[in-house]
């Protein structure tokens, strides 16, 4: 791993208990990209024992946020859709792949693929972040 990137995405996380109860576990994270795990919990279930729609786009939200801030200036969400393809359910492991789609000077667009272990597509979110002017190292 990059340790610039990974010095950015460390401050980051020291802050963000959300993302910690989530559960997630960074996997690689490189300028412009991000790969992290976690395990649907019985607490993150709604009424129909499936994941509530909140958890894959909180997931996937996370791994936009390490994604758009690891080239090193603070970046904020703007804008974000999900589509959600699959349930998921209590005990399943999921992967969120964050990739950067096209990067400008004020704006990025990421693409974040959350996907079961095996590889099978269960969302698919789009991200646009503003990219401010404040570095973080």
């Amino acid at each position: 791993m990059d340790n610039k990137v990974t010095r950015i995405i460390d401050a980051m996380t020291e802050k963000d208990l959300f993302s910690r109860w989530l559960g997630i576990e960074r996997l690689e994270e490189r300028e412009g990209y991000c790969r992290l795990r976690m395990t649907v919990r019985p607490e993150m279930c709604n009424g129909f024992s499936i994941a509530h729609g909140g958890i894959s786009f909180s997931f996937a939200d996370s791994a936009l946020a390490f994604a758009s801030n690891s080239r090193g200036r603070h970046a904020v969400s703007i804008e974000c859709s999900i589509s959600h393809i699959r349930p998921l359910l209590a005990g399943e492991t999921i992967v969120a792949v964050a990739e950067e789609k096209s990067l400008g000077n004020r704006t990025a667009i990421y693409e974040v693929r959350v996907e079961r272990e095996d590889g099978e597509l269960v969302a698919l979110f789009k991200g646009t972040v503003f990219r401010k002017e404040k570095q973080w190292l």
